[in-house]
């Protein structure tokens, strides 16, 4: 068994985030589990930009209310203690609503060696159009 010490809170780069965001790294990728897992905290109206995950990403919403979109428009809307699972490939975005902080537990996996595919590719920013379009309560 083995204790890790808590990194750093680090602040989201604005080539990846609109808004404040902050995150703890709590596991990084290291063989044999290639499991990541980052507790992330988003101030009101911040959210990623469009990214995908080689190999799927879940999101677990601790606190606040979660957005999640996808290429087709759909904005998800989920809340404290509901899972959100977006499969490999699948580009998405999430953040938090406008008017109040949120907090997820953000889970996915580092590529496997001598996989040449990244573990997460970042796109272009979600525009303020694409974040406020009208939200589906169910996932």
């Amino acid at each position: 068994m083995e204790f890790v010490s808590p990194g750093p809170t680090s602040k989201g780069p604005r080539e990846r985030f609109n808004g404040d965001v902050w995150f703890d790294a709590i596991r990084v990728g290291q063989e044999p589990s290639r499991l990541c897992a980052s507790m992330v905290r988003f101030a009101p109206g911040a959210r990623t930009a469009w990214h995908h995950h080689a190999v799927g990403q879940t999101l677990h919403v601790v606190a606040g209310v979660a957005l999640v979109g996808t290429r087709d428009g759909t904005v998800f809307e989920a809340h404290p203690g509901e899972t959100v699972v977006c499969p490999p490939g699948e580009e998405h975005w999430h953040g938090a609503v406008p008017d109040r902080f949120m907090q997820h537990l953000a889970l996915w996996d580092a590529t496997a060696p001598g996989d040449d595919r990244p573990e997460i590719t970042w796109l272009e920013h979600v525009t303020d159009e694409q974040y406020g379009a009208g939200r589906t309560r169910s996932c």
